[in-house]
C-alpha cells in the first residue's frame, strides 16, 4: 500500500509541475539580434547594438514621439525588463507601453497605458494619449532611492484582469485598478523614445509570462 500511495503522490506532484511550467514559463520577446516579432521604424529611429535595441540619438534632437512595438497583443501577462535612459538636453523620457494600439494619425503614436520612466515620471503609471494624465504615481522621493539614473534598471509590469503592478529594481512603485469598463484590457506592448530632446532608450532582456 505503501507504494501505490508514494507512487500517486509522485504522479501528483509531476502533474503539478507540469502545469506550472506551462501557465508560468516565460518566453524571450527578444532574440538579441533582430527585430522578428517587432515593427516600427528601424531605419531612423531604432536599432540593435550588442544585444540591445535602442531608440533615439543623443548627438541629434528626436522629432516626436516613437513606438517599437510588438506584432501581439497581450492581456494578462508578467513583462520582465532592463531599462536605460541617457540624454542631456530637452525632455528626456521613456516608457513602455501595454495594453495598447497604433493611432492611425500620427501612425507614430501609440495609445493606451504606459509604464513611464523619466525625471519627475519614474515609475510611474501614464494614459498615452487616452486621457493623457498619470494615473498613479510612487512617491517622489522615495522612487528615487529606488531607481539607478543613466543605468540599466530591472522594471516589471503585472497586469492581472483589471489591476496592474509596477516593479523597479524589486520595489513596487505601483498598485492600480481599472475603473472605466470602456478601457480596453488587451493590446501590444511598445517601446518608447520621447520626441523633443537628444536621448536614447535602451532596452535588453526583454521577457514574458501569459498569466
Amino acid at each position: 500500500m505503501k507504494s501505490i500511495s508514494y507512487r500517486l503522490l509522485f504522479i501528483s506532484l509531476l502533474a503539478i509541475s507540469c502545469q506550472n511550467q506551462t501557465t508560468e514559463s516565460s518566453v524571450s520577446l527578444f532574440d538579441g539580434e533582430t527585430f522578428n516579432g517587432w515593427e516600427g521604424d528601424t531605419l531612423n529611429t531604432w536599432r540593435i547594438e550588442d544585444g540591445v535595441i535602442i531608440g533615439g540619438n543623443l548627438n541629434e534632437m528626436v522629432p516626436h514621439n516613437d513606438f517599437l512595438c510588438t506584432t501581439t497583443t497581450y492581456d494578462n501577462f508578467h513583462l520582465k525588463l532592463k531599462i536605460k535612459l541617457t540624454g542631456s538636453e530637452g525632455f528626456v523620457n521613456s516608457g513602455i507601453q501595454f495594453r495598447s494600439e497604433r493611432l492611425k494619425e500620427p501612425a507614430h503614436e501609440m495609445t493606451g497605458y504606459q509604464a513611464d520612466w523619466g525625471e519627475n515620471y519614474w515609475a510611474g503609471l501614464y494614459d498615452e494619449s487616452r486621457r493623457n494624465v498619470t494615473l498613479i504615481a510612487p512617491d517622489s522621493t522615495e522612487v528615487l532611492t529606488w531607481i539607478k539614473p543613466n543605468d540599466w534598471n530591472d522594471y516589471e509590469i503585472k497586469a492581472e484582469g483589471k489591476r496592474i503592478r509596477l516593479y523597479i529594481n524589486g520595489h513596487q512603485s505601483v498598485d492600480y485598478t481599472e475603473k472605466d469598463d470602456s478601457i480596453p484590457q488587451s493590446g501590444l506592448i511598445g517601446l518608447q523614445i520621447h520626441g523633443g530632446a537628444k536621448a536614447e532608450a535602451a532596452f535588453k532582456d526583454v521577457f514574458i509570462t501569459r498569466l
